[in-house]
């Protein structure tokens, strides 16, 4: 037996050699899927990115389902209830926030000790994350509880809006803890270069969230019909049975990664380093979240029509970029991972290559947006306003797809290097001190309307990928300590 493995492997090698390029393409997709390959700091670069993208933008891909497939269920009710889910996104993108921060957090600190070698230390952080999210979200659920309609009432001119949408706003609000554990549990496991698992978890989630979805707005069945309240309650238990299987491949399978309950035991100094690096990835996307907000408050300004026009295009932009933020999350998996492998120049050539593909992407992206807007959002409502606020609304935003797709991904890679404070002020800079005030200036002052709020948010994510370029061009993120 001993004997003839020399030969076992040769024959594989000349197997190998004689496939064809799409069957080599075939069988790296294969491995990427089925998360096979764990390996990512030697060998191809391309590969590498292959391995860790696929399965992270089928991930991606699968959160934003979660968005769109309750747009388009709500959008049969009416469009109260489709203004409602907007507005309640844009309070619960703070959440996301919160979630998204720490998630890039667990993603730089695991990745760097899965790069040195030291996989029990990564899964300590990966505990202490755990314990950190069990507190913000008692801290997230009380008021959110308490005060769900006067936010929305914040937010929205028509009280119409609020009474319809208190009890989604509510619930989603108060189990916010799904919410956070789903994307904090799969930054361990992109960290640990485990993305096929982070991509099941989205997948359990959505299969249910899309059972339920109808079933519960509509009545279908014994279910009761609960309106709007219905998709709340369908993407709470979607994302709770997600967070399940995600727990149990971290306690009781642990392929790259194992998890005790001993490790669950707070350890302060990696608990500060957690929230130091989360810290400025939560403020990242804190600010944008507060733009967001602004720019939903000012369309609410004009109508409820324009605001329910403009989530639906955002509904669909989310499906488009998010598969670009699994490449971008690729690539922080990579320069993090090849940092703790003391492979610096391999980490910097990795994040340009990701950018290079997420560039084609996104350009091919935005072109079937900009061609086909009106049909998109044909598809969510008929309300001739809310049509052609959306069908604006994508048109404008999408034609700025190709200068940002580099933007996105070199921001994360500086983020998964454990640098968090640059991109923090990229954002600060050029979201709060450009996008907002020039926002109000096109749409109120010069009276461009809801082109002038689309306009602005173009501008400000052209500069901030312009920014990222350069400021990773420098290359200070190499030194950053995690």
């Amino acid at each position: 037996m001993t004997g003839g493995r020399p030969a076992f492997r040769l024959f594989m090698l000349v197997e190998h050699k004689t496939e064809s390029r799409w069957q080599r393409w075939r069988r790296v997709l294969r491995q990427a899927v089925n998360g096979e390959e764990q390996e990512f700091t030697t060998g191809s670069i391309d590969r590498a990115i292959v391995l860790l993208s696929v399965p992270m933008i089928l991930e991606m891909a699968m959160e934003s389902l979660f968005a769109v497939v309750d747009a388009f269920f709500v959008a049969k009710i009416s469009t109260d209830a489709v203004a409602t889910v907007g507005l309640t996104e844009s309070v619960l993108t703070r959440i996301y926030s919160v979630a998204i921060g720490l998630s890039a957090a667990a993603t730089a600190v695991v990745s760097r000790r899965v790069g040195e070698g030291n996989r029990r230390a990564a899964s300590v952080a990966g505990a202490q994350i755990i314990l950190i999210a069990l507190v913000l979200s008692a801290l997230i659920a009380v008021p959110g509880f308490l005060y769900a309609k006067e936010i929305l009432l914040l937010m929205a001119k028509d009280p119409s809006v609020a009474e319809t949408g208190q009890h989604f706003t509510r619930l989603l609000l108060t189990a916010n803890l799904p919410i956070l554990l789903l994307w904090m549990l799969n930054g361990i496991f992109r960290g640990a270069g485990d993305a096929a698992t982070a991509m099941r978890a989205l997948w359990i989630a959505n299969i249910v969230n899309l059972t339920l979805d109808p079933l519960l707005i509509f009545g279908i069945g014994p279910f009761p019909e609960m309106g709007v309240l219905g998709a709340a309650v369908a993407t709470t238990i979607g994302r709770s049975v997600g967070v399940v299987y995600q727990l149990w491949q971290l306690f009781r399978v642990g392929r790259i990664i194992r998890l005790h309950l001993r490790f669950m035991r707070p350890r302060w100094e990696i608990i500060l380093r957690l929230l130091k690096i989360a810290s400025g990835s939560t403020g990242q996307y804190l600010i944008a979240s507060a733009s967001w907000i602004f720019m939903i408050y000012l369309l609410g300004q004009i109508s409820k029509e324009v605001t329910a026009g403009y989530t639906i295009a955002i509904r669909i932009i989310i499906f488009t970029i998010l598969p670009s933020w699994g490449m971008a999350n690729a690539a922080a998996t990579l320069v993090g991972q090849n940092l703790g492998a003391g492979h610096p120049e391999r980490a910097e050539q990795s994040a340009w290559r990701a950018g290079f593909f997420n560039m084609i992407f996104m350009g091919c992206v935005g072109l079937v947006s900009v061609l086909g807007a009106p049909f998109f959002i044909q598809l969510f409502t008929s309300e001739p306003v809310a049509v052609e606020a959306g069908s604006m609304a994508l048109r404008i935003l999408a034609a700025g797809y190709v200068f940002y797709g580099y933007g996105m991904i070199l921001s994360q890679a500086i983020n998964g290097a454990g640098d968090t404070r640059t991109p923090t002020l990229l954002n600060f800079c050029c979201f709060w001190l450009l996008e907002m005030p020039l926002a109000w200036w096109l749409a109120l002052h010069l009276h461009w309307g809801q082109a002038g709020v689309y306009y602005s948010i173009v501008i400000a994510e052209s500069v901030l990928a312009i920014s990222a370029m350069w400021v990773f061009r420098l290359g200070k993120w190499k030194k950053v300590q995690v």
